[in-house]
């Protein structure tokens, strides 16, 4: 017995944004949540004090947003019961408290993401990107014209109002730097008509990383910022004394901002903060006394909790998952910490199926490993490499793992030098290394598994997303532990991806290998494309032709090359989807096709799924 390709689509991905909101009858809850079976979209749901759920966003609208590519913070709750909400399909703004969606934006190339309602005022603040330029605006819920409070640097973030409504905070950062190398903390004085004068930076700077900031009261905010080598909680005072750190310790309190508008704490009624924190072996919640300092935890069995979370009326709403159950919108008491699940619960494999992961450090390179189902000796094992490079992989439910794992395909989850959630420190073993770093990291595990009797060293296969895909090209032209590889939506040759990609991550390679044209050199050495005649063995490419992040060009060129030496490949391509797969048709393919991959390098039976054929083999 084995777990269905359908399964996994069914159950893919989880909740993004939460709010919480206090009513005379209790806490409403909201989130939004992919819908594979509905092509992919993302519907907001409301869940009413009395356990009612209903869809607040009508058939046929996708809540999301395009701002720096991965989209940003794309609705909020209207204090009446409705909606505002930035549509995928025309990237404007619209608000919804009647039988149909009205526009709040004109018709154009604005994009609107990081949405947030300040207090007191009849409209909805937001980051606009316009081509690569981007303000804070306000946006009238009335439908009025669009007025800009802020012009400031190249990208912004996490726009918040005081208390008193005299002030305006946000963070901002510049190339060449990404979030979570440097970011600055601002705030400035709103005059009368809501326009931000000159800005003084309170917090953050070149090479200190603030990814959060709320209000406390009107002279002074906490702000989630890394100048001890870890995102720790601090207060930051605007008379510019010095910022005390409320959580002097060794733990992660914030993540690298991919998407603007991820929360990894908020402000509770009595003053205490809610947080997520730990590690990226496990990522706990949490209520801070800012006070006295203690912490205590609130997440009971969770393993992990995703950066977003609200809390109103004594209670908060994050999203958790275990090992054995998926991401899941959760209502916690702060005062007892009781939980209760609020989101539909998803239709879930035999517990048999699903595989019981171990947190390992191999030659100190952090991993989690999900054995295979009845293993038996060394066995298939294949190296699940994250994307980013900047981000992790969690421990938690994850059925595209155990998709593998029920079928006697052991999987190995490396956290990579550069990997978030270990700390500063961690996280730059990455500079001007991608390429290097990650490569052995990952071989460095495989040769690990085989080394402690788990995997068959002629069995060995390394398969990843974006960074993961430029990391498993690169593993395989740059080591001999591989006998072939799975690449989604990949990057394979850095200096012209560096040219073609878009404006956010354009110079994100910068700090990864080298700035241009001074180290061209390493380009060239590193390049998968540029080196595609060394490769190990056979590579399947998997990509979305609307991808506007790693163009498909990258995988039609890796493959042209790796045929031109007479290497084995394959090339999936797939209309309608871009950086990440989400419909449930192409989910399923995707499955589908990996899986026969590996039968083939593997030499080993998969039933039940499509035949792959890899072009050079003989």
């Amino acid at each position: 017995m084995s777990i269905r390709p359908i399964d996994v689509a069914r159950t893919d991905g989880g909740p993004q944004w939460v709010e919480a909101v206090a009513t005379p009858s209790g806490v409403e809850v909201w989130w939004d949540e992919p819908r594979p079976h509905e092509g992919g979209r993302r519907c907001v749901v409301r869940r009413l004090p009395d356990g009612s759920r209903v869809d607040a966003l009508p058939s046929g609208w996708n809540a999301r947003n395009r701002v720096v590519e991965y989209g940003g913070r794309s609705w909020r709750p209207l204090p009446a019961g409705g909606l505002v909400f930035t549509n995928w399909a025309d990237q404007r703004l619209y608000r919804l408290d009647g039988a149909d969606p009205v526009a709040l934006t004109p018709e154009g190339p604005s994009r609107y993401g990081d949405l947030c309602l300040p207090p007191g005022r009849d409209e909805v603040w937001a980051v606009r990107e316009i081509d690569d330029v981007r303000d804070l605006v306000a946006v009238p819920l009335d439908g009025g014209p669009v007025r800009v409070i802020a012009k400031a640097h190249h990208f912004l973030m996490n726009p918040r109002i005081s208390p008193d409504g005299r002030h305006v905070a946000w963070i901002g950062w510049e190339h060449p730097n990404m979030p979570w190398d440097g970011t600055e903390l601002c705030v400035a004085t709103l005059d009368e008509d809501g326009v931000a004068g000159a800005y003084e930076v309170v917090a953050g700077g070149p090479s200190e990383s603030v990814t959060q900031s709320e209000w406390r009261d009107d002279t002074s905010l906490y702000a989630v910022t890394d100048h001890t080598g870890w995102w720790n909680v601090h207060l930051v005072r605007l008379d510019g004394s010095p910022a005390r750190n409320l959580t002097p310790m060794e733990l992660e309190f914030g993540t690298a901002a991919w998407k603007p508008g991820l929360t990894c704490f908020a402000v509770a009624e009595d003053g205490r903060l809610v947080v997520v924190y730990g590690t990226a072996d496990h990522r706990r919640l949490g209520v801070l006394d800012p006070g006295s300092g203690e912490l205590r935890e609130i997440g009971g069995a969770a393993t992990h909790w995703s950066p977003t979370v609200s809390v109103a009326g004594g209670k908060a709403v994050a999203v958790g998952a275990t090992p054995y159950t998926p991401l899941e919108v959760t209502l916690v008491g702060l005062a007892d910490g009781a939980h209760e699940v609020v989101s539909a619960h998803k239709p879930l494999p035999d517990r048999a199926l699903l595989p019981t992961p171990e947190a390992m450090t191999i030659e100190g390179v952090h991993t989690h490993l999900y054995p295979p189902n009845e293993a038996q000796g060394p066995g298939p094992y294949v190296i699940f490499v994250h994307g980013g490079p900047t981000g992790n992989l969690p421990i938690m439910l994850d059925l595209e793992i155990a998709y593998f794992t029920s079928r006697g395909i052991g999987v190995a989850v490396v956290n990579y030098g550069g990997s978030t959630g270990y700390g500063r420190a961690y996280r730059e073993r990455l500079r001007h290394q991608w390429g290097v770093v990650d490569v052995h990291d990952c071989a460095r595990v495989a040769r690990g598994l085989v080394e402690l009797g788990r995997a068959d060293a002629a069995k060995l296969a390394i398969r990843g997303g974006s960074a993961g895909g430029w990391t498993t090209v690169a593993a395989l032209v740059h080591s001999d532990v591989f006998a072939g590889g799975v690449a989604h939506f990949a990057i394979t040759d850095p200096e012209s991806w560096a040219a073609e990609t878009h404006d956010f991550e354009s110079r994100y390679l910068d700090g990864l290998v080298g700035p241009l044209p001074e180290t061209r050199q390493r380009y060239t050495e590193r390049s998968p494309l540029l080196n595609a005649f060394r490769a190990s063995g056979p590579c399947l490419m998997l990509h979305g032709l609307e991808d506007a992040i790693v163009d498909v060009g990258q995988a039609e060129r890796f493959t042209a090359e790796l045929d031109k030496h007479g290497k084995e490949w394959a090339l999936l391509t797939f209309p309608g989807e871009q950086h990440g797969w989400r419909r449930e048709e192409t989910i399923v393919a995707v499955l589908e096709a990996e899986l026969a991959f590996y039968g083939l390098i593997f030499d080993m039976e998969t039933p039940g799924v499509p035949p792959l054929t890899l072009k050079g083999r003989a």
